[in-house]
Protein backbone atom coordinates (compact mmCIF):
# COMPACT_ATOMS: atom_id res chain seq x y z
CA UNK A 1 0.00 0.00 0.00
CA UNK A 2 1.00 3.52 -0.98
CA UNK A 3 1.02 5.75 2.36
CA UNK A 4 1.25 9.70 1.52
CA UNK A 5 1.80 11.83 4.45
CA UNK A 6 1.93 15.53 4.02
CA UNK A 7 3.63 18.04 6.04
CA UNK A 8 5.98 15.05 7.57
CA UNK A 9 8.90 17.06 8.21
CA UNK A 10 6.85 18.85 10.89
CA UNK A 11 6.88 17.80 14.42
CA UNK A 12 3.67 15.82 14.45
CA UNK A 13 4.16 14.28 10.90
CA UNK A 14 7.94 14.04 11.55
CA UNK A 15 7.00 11.70 14.07
CA UNK A 16 4.27 9.64 12.99
CA UNK A 17 6.85 9.15 10.07
CA UNK A 18 9.66 7.68 12.48
CA UNK A 19 6.97 5.58 14.36
CA UNK A 20 5.08 3.93 11.19
CA UNK A 21 7.93 3.90 8.74
CA UNK A 22 9.93 1.25 10.54
CA UNK A 23 7.23 -0.38 12.03
CA UNK A 24 5.46 -1.04 8.79
CA UNK A 25 8.17 -2.40 5.80
CA UNK A 26 5.39 -3.63 3.32
CA UNK A 27 4.38 -0.15 2.99
CA UNK A 28 5.64 2.85 0.84
CA UNK A 29 5.81 6.31 2.43
CA UNK A 30 5.76 9.17 0.55
CA UNK A 31 6.46 12.25 3.00
CA UNK A 32 5.47 15.90 0.91
CA UNK A 33 6.57 18.97 2.82
CA UNK A 34 7.17 22.16 1.45
CA UNK A 35 9.99 22.82 4.08
CA UNK A 36 8.75 26.40 5.24
CA UNK A 37 10.71 27.40 8.09
CA UNK A 38 9.12 24.47 10.99
CA UNK A 39 9.81 22.18 8.37
CA UNK A 40 12.91 20.15 9.70
CA UNK A 41 14.55 16.98 7.99
CA UNK A 42 17.14 16.78 10.10
CA UNK A 43 14.15 15.11 12.04
CA UNK A 44 13.98 12.22 9.73
CA UNK A 45 17.91 10.66 9.43
CA UNK A 46 16.84 7.46 11.19
CA UNK A 47 14.41 6.92 8.26
CA UNK A 48 15.48 8.51 5.00
CA UNK A 49 17.76 5.35 4.23
CA UNK A 50 15.28 3.02 4.75
CA UNK A 51 13.80 1.29 1.28
CA UNK A 52 10.01 2.29 2.05
CA UNK A 53 10.56 6.00 2.67
CA UNK A 54 11.16 8.74 0.30
CA UNK A 55 10.80 12.14 0.39
CA UNK A 56 9.31 15.23 -2.52
CA UNK A 57 9.28 18.67 -1.86
CA UNK A 58 6.27 20.16 -2.56
CA UNK A 59 4.19 23.36 -1.57
CA UNK A 60 0.30 22.24 -1.37
CA UNK A 61 -0.84 25.81 -2.33
CA UNK A 62 0.56 25.05 -6.02
CA UNK A 63 -2.17 23.10 -7.65
CA UNK A 64 -0.17 21.74 -10.62
CA UNK A 65 2.88 20.28 -8.41
CA UNK A 66 0.41 18.78 -5.72
CA UNK A 67 -1.36 17.20 -8.82
CA UNK A 68 1.45 15.76 -10.70
CA UNK A 69 3.09 14.22 -6.76
CA UNK A 70 -0.54 12.65 -5.85
CA UNK A 71 -0.88 11.42 -9.38
CA UNK A 72 2.58 10.12 -9.55
CA UNK A 73 2.92 8.29 -6.63
CA UNK A 74 -1.02 6.82 -6.45
CA UNK A 75 -1.75 6.71 -2.67
CA UNK A 76 -3.85 4.50 -0.92
CA UNK A 77 -4.03 6.70 2.01
CA UNK A 78 -3.30 10.32 2.53
CA UNK A 79 -2.54 11.77 6.07
CA UNK A 80 -2.69 15.03 5.60
CA UNK A 81 -1.00 16.97 7.97
CA UNK A 82 0.29 19.79 6.63
CA UNK A 83 -0.51 22.94 8.05
CA UNK A 84 0.84 26.86 9.33
CA UNK A 85 -0.13 25.93 13.15
CA UNK A 86 1.09 28.99 15.39
CA UNK A 87 -1.76 31.04 16.84
CA UNK A 88 0.80 33.88 17.20
CA UNK A 89 1.82 33.73 13.52
CA UNK A 90 -1.40 33.60 12.19
CA UNK A 91 -2.36 36.90 13.69
CA UNK A 92 0.80 38.28 12.29
CA UNK A 93 0.32 36.61 8.91
CA UNK A 94 -2.77 35.63 8.40
CA UNK A 95 -2.17 35.10 4.57
CA UNK A 96 -0.08 32.43 4.96
CA UNK A 97 -2.44 30.43 6.91
CA UNK A 98 -5.10 30.93 4.06
CA UNK A 99 -3.01 29.60 1.35
CA UNK A 100 -1.29 26.76 3.11
CA UNK A 101 -4.86 25.18 5.20
CA UNK A 102 -7.33 26.44 2.86
CA UNK A 103 -5.63 26.33 -0.62
CA UNK A 104 -3.47 23.51 -0.02
CA UNK A 105 -6.15 20.95 1.48
CA UNK A 106 -8.42 22.04 -1.29
CA UNK A 107 -5.78 21.44 -3.87
CA UNK A 108 -5.03 18.10 -2.09
CA UNK A 109 -8.60 16.88 -2.09
CA UNK A 110 -9.11 17.73 -5.65
CA UNK A 111 -6.17 15.92 -6.39
CA UNK A 112 -7.58 12.85 -4.87
CA UNK A 113 -10.61 12.90 -5.98
CA UNK A 114 -9.33 12.70 -9.34
CA UNK A 115 -6.66 10.14 -8.82
CA UNK A 116 -9.44 7.56 -6.90
CA UNK A 117 -12.53 8.85 -9.31
CA UNK A 118 -13.14 5.05 -10.49
CA UNK A 119 -12.75 3.60 -7.13
CA UNK A 120 -13.25 4.91 -3.52
CA UNK A 121 -12.87 1.24 -2.15
CA UNK A 122 -9.67 1.05 0.02
CA UNK A 123 -8.96 4.67 -0.15
CA UNK A 124 -8.82 6.93 3.10
CA UNK A 125 -8.09 10.60 2.88
CA UNK A 126 -7.40 11.52 6.87
CA UNK A 127 -7.51 15.10 7.66
CA UNK A 128 -5.60 15.89 11.08
CA UNK A 129 -7.11 18.73 12.78
CA UNK A 130 -7.41 20.85 15.98
CA UNK A 131 -9.44 21.11 19.05
CA UNK A 132 -9.09 25.19 18.58
CA UNK A 133 -11.59 24.91 15.72
CA UNK A 134 -14.36 24.92 18.64
CA UNK A 135 -13.49 28.08 20.26
CA UNK A 136 -12.89 28.09 24.17
CA UNK A 137 -14.45 26.72 26.82
CA UNK A 138 -15.60 28.10 30.42
CA UNK A 139 -14.63 26.22 33.60
CA UNK A 140 -16.38 23.16 32.95
CA UNK A 141 -17.41 21.11 29.88
CA UNK A 142 -15.44 19.32 26.73
CA UNK A 143 -15.23 19.58 23.36
CA UNK A 144 -16.63 16.66 21.40
CA UNK A 145 -17.15 15.40 17.44
CA UNK A 146 -20.54 17.22 17.86
CA UNK A 147 -19.45 20.90 19.26
CA UNK A 148 -20.50 23.52 17.05
CA UNK A 149 -17.80 25.71 15.51
CA UNK A 150 -17.02 29.02 16.99
CA UNK A 151 -12.97 29.39 16.19
CA UNK A 152 -11.52 32.99 17.44
CA UNK A 153 -8.18 33.34 15.59
CA UNK A 154 -6.86 33.30 11.82
CA UNK A 155 -5.25 29.97 12.76
CA UNK A 156 -8.25 27.98 13.82
CA UNK A 157 -10.78 29.52 11.53
CA UNK A 158 -8.50 28.41 8.55
CA UNK A 159 -7.93 25.10 10.27
CA UNK A 160 -12.21 25.16 10.83
CA UNK A 161 -12.31 25.69 6.92
CA UNK A 162 -10.24 22.72 6.20
CA UNK A 163 -12.20 20.50 7.97
CA UNK A 164 -15.37 22.05 6.15
CA UNK A 165 -13.49 20.90 2.74
CA UNK A 166 -13.11 17.91 3.83
CA UNK A 167 -16.68 17.18 5.07
CA UNK A 168 -17.80 18.56 1.84
CA UNK A 169 -16.12 16.43 -0.97
CA UNK A 170 -17.27 13.41 1.51
CA UNK A 171 -20.69 14.53 1.01
CA UNK A 172 -21.14 15.80 -2.27
CA UNK A 173 -18.45 13.60 -4.04
CA UNK A 174 -18.26 10.59 -1.81
CA UNK A 175 -14.62 10.96 -1.24
CA UNK A 176 -13.62 8.46 1.44
CA UNK A 177 -12.24 11.04 4.60
CA UNK A 178 -11.84 10.31 7.94
CA UNK A 179 -11.21 13.35 10.48
CA UNK A 180 -9.61 13.59 14.08
CA UNK A 181 -9.38 16.88 15.99
CA UNK A 182 -6.69 16.17 19.11
CA UNK A 183 -5.62 18.89 21.73
CA UNK A 184 -2.15 20.52 22.34
CA UNK A 185 0.17 17.86 21.40
CA UNK A 186 4.01 18.21 22.87
CA UNK A 187 7.44 15.89 22.84
CA UNK A 188 10.54 15.71 20.77
CA UNK A 189 11.50 17.16 17.84
CA UNK A 190 8.94 20.05 18.20
CA UNK A 191 9.98 23.23 16.80
CA UNK A 192 11.02 26.10 19.36
CA UNK A 193 8.07 28.51 18.95
CA UNK A 194 5.15 26.70 21.13
CA UNK A 195 5.06 26.90 25.40
CA UNK A 196 6.99 23.41 26.01
CA UNK A 197 10.38 23.78 23.73
CA UNK A 198 10.29 27.56 24.23
CA UNK A 199 10.30 27.52 28.00
CA UNK A 200 12.38 24.25 27.84
CA UNK A 201 15.31 26.31 26.11
CA UNK A 202 15.29 29.56 27.53
CA UNK A 203 15.72 28.12 30.92
CA UNK A 204 18.60 25.95 29.43
CA UNK A 205 20.05 29.82 28.57
CA UNK A 206 18.55 31.00 32.19
CA UNK A 207 16.79 33.43 30.32
CA UNK A 208 13.55 35.21 31.47
CA UNK A 209 10.27 32.47 31.31
CA UNK A 210 7.53 34.61 29.97
CA UNK A 211 4.24 33.50 30.75
CA UNK A 212 0.86 35.09 28.76
CA UNK A 213 -1.07 36.51 31.66
CA UNK A 214 -1.64 35.43 34.69
CA UNK A 215 -0.63 32.30 33.33
CA UNK A 216 -4.16 30.84 34.14
CA UNK A 217 -5.50 29.83 30.53
CA UNK A 218 -5.90 25.84 30.45
CA UNK A 219 -4.79 23.11 27.39
CA UNK A 220 -5.67 19.78 27.39
CA UNK A 221 -1.90 18.38 26.54
CA UNK A 222 -1.48 15.09 24.42
CA UNK A 223 1.83 13.21 24.29
CA UNK A 224 2.96 13.45 20.31
CA UNK A 225 3.30 9.33 20.16
CA UNK A 226 -0.33 8.50 21.96
CA UNK A 227 -1.03 11.26 19.14
CA UNK A 228 0.02 8.94 16.20
CA UNK A 229 -0.82 5.97 17.33
CA UNK A 230 -4.29 7.33 17.84
CA UNK A 231 -4.33 8.05 13.90
CA UNK A 232 -3.21 5.18 12.83
CA UNK A 233 -6.15 3.42 15.03
CA UNK A 234 -8.76 5.25 13.59
CA UNK A 235 -6.99 4.96 9.84
CA UNK A 236 -7.01 1.06 10.41
CA UNK A 237 -10.54 0.79 12.06
CA UNK A 238 -12.40 4.28 12.33
CA UNK A 239 -15.16 3.96 10.03
CA UNK A 240 -15.09 7.08 6.61
CA UNK A 241 -17.33 9.96 7.00
CA UNK A 242 -16.90 10.20 10.92
CA UNK A 243 -14.79 12.29 13.34
CA UNK A 244 -12.66 11.34 15.70
CA UNK A 245 -11.45 13.92 19.22
CA UNK A 246 -8.46 12.93 20.98
CA UNK A 247 -7.43 14.35 23.89
CA UNK A 248 -4.74 13.28 26.10
CA UNK A 249 -7.02 13.86 29.67
CA UNK A 250 -4.43 16.10 30.99
CA UNK A 251 -5.51 19.16 31.58
CA UNK A 252 -3.10 22.11 32.87
CA UNK A 253 -2.96 25.88 33.33
CA UNK A 254 -0.09 27.28 31.35
CA UNK A 255 1.83 28.70 35.08
CA UNK A 256 1.02 25.03 35.99
CA UNK A 257 3.36 23.83 32.57
CA UNK A 258 5.80 26.01 33.06
CA UNK A 259 6.40 25.40 36.23
CA UNK A 260 6.69 21.38 35.91
CA UNK A 261 9.26 22.29 33.00
CA UNK A 262 11.58 24.11 36.04
CA UNK A 263 10.92 20.90 38.05
CA UNK A 264 12.16 18.43 35.37
CA UNK A 265 15.09 20.89 34.56
CA UNK A 266 16.09 20.84 38.10
CA UNK A 267 15.93 17.43 38.38
CA UNK A 268 17.49 16.05 35.10
CA UNK A 269 20.40 18.85 35.72
CA UNK A 270 20.54 18.37 39.44
CA UNK A 271 20.08 22.22 40.63
CA UNK A 272 17.73 23.99 42.58
CA UNK A 273 13.92 23.98 41.40
CA UNK A 274 13.87 27.69 42.44
CA UNK A 275 16.55 29.08 40.21
CA UNK A 276 14.32 28.10 37.47
CA UNK A 277 10.86 29.23 39.22
CA UNK A 278 12.43 32.57 39.83
CA UNK A 279 13.38 32.71 35.70
CA UNK A 280 9.07 32.75 35.77
CA UNK A 281 8.00 36.59 34.34
CA UNK A 282 4.23 37.89 32.69
CA UNK A 283 3.85 39.74 30.04
CA UNK A 284 0.94 41.34 28.23
CA UNK A 285 -1.27 38.69 26.96
CA UNK A 286 -2.10 37.65 23.28
CA UNK A 287 -5.02 39.03 21.28
CA UNK A 288 -8.06 36.96 21.05
CA UNK A 289 -6.37 34.50 23.55
CA UNK A 290 -8.89 31.45 24.43
CA UNK A 291 -9.12 30.78 27.89
CA UNK A 292 -9.67 27.12 28.03
CA UNK A 293 -9.55 23.67 25.95
CA UNK A 294 -10.69 20.17 26.77
CA UNK A 295 -11.44 17.18 24.93
CA UNK A 296 -13.73 14.68 25.45
CA UNK A 297 -12.28 11.48 23.73
CA UNK A 298 -14.85 8.88 24.80
CA UNK A 299 -15.94 8.30 21.17
CA UNK A 300 -12.60 7.20 20.45
CA UNK A 301 -12.12 5.23 23.34
CA UNK A 302 -14.90 3.52 23.30
CA UNK A 303 -15.76 2.72 19.75
CA UNK A 304 -11.95 2.17 18.37
CA UNK A 305 -10.25 1.22 22.01
CA UNK A 306 -7.42 3.90 22.10
CA UNK A 307 -6.45 6.12 24.93
CA UNK A 308 -3.37 8.08 26.13
CA UNK A 309 -0.63 5.98 27.96
CA UNK A 310 1.38 8.53 28.68
CA UNK A 311 0.78 11.06 31.66
CA UNK A 312 1.15 14.25 31.43
CA UNK A 313 4.33 14.33 33.83
CA UNK A 314 5.97 11.27 32.47
CA UNK A 315 5.46 13.01 28.53
CA UNK A 316 6.89 16.21 30.23
CA UNK A 317 9.91 14.66 31.55
CA UNK A 318 10.73 12.63 28.67
CA UNK A 319 10.09 15.60 26.10
CA UNK A 320 12.62 17.80 28.55
CA UNK A 321 15.29 15.13 29.05
CA UNK A 322 14.97 14.85 25.31
CA UNK A 323 15.82 18.52 24.69
CA UNK A 324 19.02 18.13 27.24
CA UNK A 325 20.41 15.69 25.05
CA UNK A 326 19.67 16.36 21.95
CA UNK A 327 21.72 19.27 21.73
CA UNK A 328 22.94 19.44 18.00
CA UNK A 329 19.37 19.18 16.85
CA UNK A 330 18.55 22.19 18.97
CA UNK A 331 21.80 24.38 18.18
CA UNK A 332 20.77 23.64 14.16
CA UNK A 333 17.29 24.61 14.50
CA UNK A 334 18.71 28.12 17.08
CA UNK A 335 21.28 29.29 14.36
CA UNK A 336 19.50 28.30 11.12
CA UNK A 337 22.19 26.03 10.45
CA UNK A 338 19.69 23.14 9.09
CA UNK A 339 18.33 26.18 6.67
CA UNK A 340 21.57 25.79 5.39
CA UNK A 341 21.26 21.93 4.91
CA UNK A 342 18.11 22.13 3.24
CA UNK A 343 19.65 24.38 0.86
CA UNK A 344 22.47 22.42 -0.07
CA UNK A 345 20.61 19.32 -0.47
CA UNK A 346 16.84 20.30 -1.48
CA UNK A 347 17.75 23.86 -3.49
CA UNK A 348 17.22 27.19 -2.62
CA UNK A 349 14.48 29.39 -2.03
CA UNK A 350 11.86 26.96 -0.34
CA UNK A 351 10.42 29.54 1.51
CA UNK A 352 8.70 31.03 -1.84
Amino acid sequence: MNILVTGGCGFIGANFLRRMVPRHPEHQFLNLDALTYAGNPLSLQEIEDLPNYDFAKVNLAHSADTHQVVEAFQPDWVIHFAAETHVDRSIKFPGDFIQSNIIGTYNLLESCRTIWSDQFEGRIFHHVSTDEVFGELGETGAFSETTPYDPSSPYSASKASSDHLVRAWNHTYGLPVKITNCSNNYGPYQFPEKLIPVMVLKGLTMEPLPVYGKGANIRDWLFVNDHVDAIWTVLERGEIGETYAIGGNSERTNLQVVEGICRSLAQLTNSSEDQYLQLISFVADRPGHDFRYAIDASKIREKLGWEPSVTFEEGLHQTVEWYLQNPEWINSVKTGAYREWIDTHYGKGVNS
